[in-house]
C-alpha cells in the first residue's frame, strides 16, 4: 500500500523500497541456505525474516520493540491504579522501540499493570489477562514497571510474571490446530524462574482446561523436571505438549550435555513442531552467538495422543494450558508462525535478536540519577575496598578489584531506578538479574524479583541523604526512615543508631551507613 499511495513522501517511499529489498535479500539468502546477510539483518525484523522464508507470523508479541520493520502500532496497554484509566504504549518510530517515556508519564505518582499485549501481525491475536481455568483462579496483570531493561540503546520495560499472573487469547486467527505445523520463539530470562507449573508461551486449549495429550504445543522455560532424568539444574527449554514437559520423545532428556541455560540474563527459547511426527527444541544466548539444538526427533512416545498433535489454537503466556499459574518468568518478545521455519530462518532471527543489544549499557554511570549504573563502596576505614553486592540472593559486602571475576563485578553493579514506592527516592536493580532489586526483609538485605506489591515497593525504596559521617551518601529506608543501609560483619541491613540488634550497634554506625557512589564495576 505504501508503494501505490500517491500521497507517500519521497523519504517514506525510499524507506518502503529499502524494506522490501531487504526482505527480498533475506529470502534469497535463506533459499541459498547462507542465512541473512548483515545488511539485510539490520532492516529485516523477525517476522519479516519468517515471512520471507514462507512461514509468516500469525502472532507477534513484544513489550520492547517492533517485530516487523513496517509496524508502527501499539505494543501493549497499561491501566493505572489511581483512576483505572488505560493507555496504549506504542513505538518511538516505525520498526523501532517502545515509547517507555509515555508509560512513565501516564503512571507517574501511581502504579500501573499491563492489561493487554497487542499482536503485531495482521491476525490481531491480542493477549489479555487470563481468566480462571481448570487448575487456577483468574489471573491478575503484571506490574508495568517491574522489569526495566535497555534494548537497542533504549530504556524499555519487559513483562515480569509472578505466580498468579498470566495472559491468554482463546479465540484466535491463523494459529495451528489439529496437527498443523508451527514454530515459535520467545526471549526470556534465566534469572527469573522456578520449578512450578508452568511458564509457557504458545498454543493451548480454548477452554482453559486440560483436554488431553497433544492439545498444547508451547515453549516452556523453567526448572521443573517433569520426566527424570534432567541433567544439570536448568532452567531448560522444554515443550509443553500437555500432560508433560518434554525434552525429547521419551520425555526425559536424552542429551546429557543439555544442563540448562543457567542464570543467563537473556535467553532465546525456540520450539517447532510439524504436528505429525517431529518436534525440535533450541536455545541461545540472546546477547551473543547462535542457537543450540537440544532435541530434534519424533513426537513423544510416552503415551498416545501426540502423533498427530491435536492443538486447539489458543495462545497462552505465563501459565499452563489449564491456567496452572504457580510459575514465574520474564518475557520480552515472542512470535508464532504458520508452518515450520527453516533452520536458516531461525538463525537469521537469532542474529537479529542479538543485534538489538538486550541488557546493554544505560549510557549513564556513577550518579544517583535514574538509569545510571553504579557500584556502592564502603567508606569505613576497615573496608574501603569493599562493595555492596548480591551473593546467593543475599546482600553482602565484598572486596572487588580490577582482577576480580566478571561474576563478582556484575554482582557488585546496580542500576539506579526511580524509587518503586516514591519517585523522589531510589531503588537499586541488579545489573545481571533483570527485574531483581535490593530490598530488606526482617531488616536484612536481599536481591529479589519485583512482584508489584506495595510491600515490596516500600522495602526496595531508599532515600538518599548526605552521608552521616560527613562524607558520601546515606540511604534511609523508605518505610523505616530512622534505619539506614548499613554493612555489619560483611552483611547488609537497614540499621538504626543503637538498638536491640547487633547490627544496630552505635559503634562506627555513621561510617558504616555512609557510602561512596562510584562508577560501576561491570561495563
Amino acid at each position: 500500500m505504501l508503494l501505490s499511495s500517491p500521497h507517500v513522501r519521497p523519504r517514506r517511499l525510499r524507506s518502503a523500497v529499502l524494506s522490501v529489498l531487504a526482505v527480498c535479500a533475506t529470502l534469497v539468502a535463506l533459499l541459498l541456505g547462507t542465512g541473512a546477510p548483515q545488511a539485510a539483518a539490520a532492516s529485516s525484523l523477525p517476522c519479516d525474516i519468517y515471512a520471507a522464508a514462507g512461514t509468516p507470523c500469525v502472532a507477534a508479541h513484544s513489550l520492547v520493540r517492533a517485530l516487523y520493520s513496517s509496524y508502527n502500532g501499539s505494543l501493549y496497554q497499561v491501566r493505572r491504579a489511581s483512576d483505572s484509566a488505560t493507555k496504549d504504549i506504542g513505538l518511538l518510530s516505525a520498526g523501532g522501540y517502545a515509547d517507555a517515556a509515555a508509560q512513565d508519564s501516564f503512571c507517574s505518582g501511581t502504579t500501573c499493570i499491563i492489561t493487554k499485549i497487542y499482536d503485531q501481525s495482521s491476525r490481531h491475536n491480542n493477549l489479555t489477562v487470563e481468566g480462571a481455568g481448570g487448575a487456577g483462579a483468574a489471573d491478575v496483570g503484571a506490574p508495568a514497571d517491574a522489569l526495566p531493561v535497555t534494548v537497542g540503546g533504549h530504556q524499555v520495560y519487559g513483562l515480569e510474571i509472578s505466580a498468579g499472573m498470566g495472559y491468554r487469547n482463546d479465540s484466535t486467527s491463523g494459529v495451528a490446530t489439529n496437527g498443523a505445523a508451527e514454530g515459535m520463539y520467545m526471549v526470556t530470562s534465566g534469572t527469573h524462574v522456578n520449578g512450578s507449573c508452568c511458564f509457557d508461551y504458545g498454543n493451548a486449549e480454548t477452554n482453559n482446561k486440560d483436554t488431553g495429550n497433544g492439545h498444547m504445543d508451547a515453549i516452556n522455560f523453567g526448572t521443573e523436571c517433569w520426566f527424570s532424568p534432567c541433567y544439570g539444574s536448568g532452567p531448560w527449554v522444554q515443550a509443553d505438549l500437555e500432560n508433560g514437559l518434554f525434552q525429547s520423545n521419551l520425555g526425559y532428556s536424552t542429551n546429557s550435555s543439555n544442563t540448562g541455560t543457567g542464570a543467563m540474563p537473556f535467553v532465546t527459547a525456540l520450539l517447532k513442531n510439524n504436528g505429525q511426527n517431529h518436534f525440535a527444541l533450541k536455545y541461545g544466548n540472546a546477547q551473543s552467538g547462535g542457537l543450540t539444538t537440544t532435541y530434534s526427533g519424533s513426537e513423544p512416545t510416552t503415551s498416545s495422543g501426540y502423533s498427530p498433535m491435536h492443538q486447539e489454537g489458543a495462545i497462552v503466556l505465563g501459565t499452563g494450558g489449564d491456567n496452572s499459574n504457580g510459575s514465574i518468568g520474564s518475557f520480552f518478545e515472542g512470535v508464532m508462525t504458520s508452518g515450520i521455519p527453516t533452520d536458516a530462518a531461525d538463525a537469521a532471527v537469532q542474529s537479529d535478536i542479538v543485534s538489538v543489544g538486550y541488557g546493554g549499557s544505560t549510557g549513564s554511570t556513577g550518579t544517583l540519577s535514574a538509569g545510571s549504573e553504579i557500584s556502592l563502596r564502603a567508606t569505613t576505614s576497615c573496608c574501603t575496598g569493599d562493595y555492596v553486592r548480591h551473593q546467593n540472593n543475599a546482600g553482602v559486602l565484598s572486596s572487588v578489584t580490577s582482577s576480580s571475576s566478571a561474576l563478582d563485578k556484575n554482582d557488585a553493579t546496580w542500576i539506579v531506578r526511580k524509587g518503586l514506592a516514591d519517585s523522589s527516592c531510589v531503588s537499586f536493580e541488579s545489573r545481571n538479574y533483570p527485574g531483581d532489586y535490593l530490598r530488606h526483609f526482617n531488616f536484612k538485605l536481599y536481591r529479589q524479583p519485583m512482584d508489584g506489591t506495595a510491600q515490596f515497593r516500600a522495602d526496595a525504596t531508599f532515600c538518599p541523604q548526605t552521608g552521616k559521617s560527613g562524607t558520601g551518601t546515606s540511604f534511609a529506608s523508605y518505610n523505616y526512615p530512622t534505619r539506614y543501609l548499613r554493612h555489619y560483619d560483611y552483611n547488609l541491613y537497614i540499621a538504626s543508631d543503637g538498638g536491640s540488634n547487633d547490627f544496630d550497634s552505635s559503634t562506627s554506625w555513621t561510617d558504616d551507613v555512609s557510602w561512596a557512589v562510584s562508577s560501576p564495576w561491570a561495563p
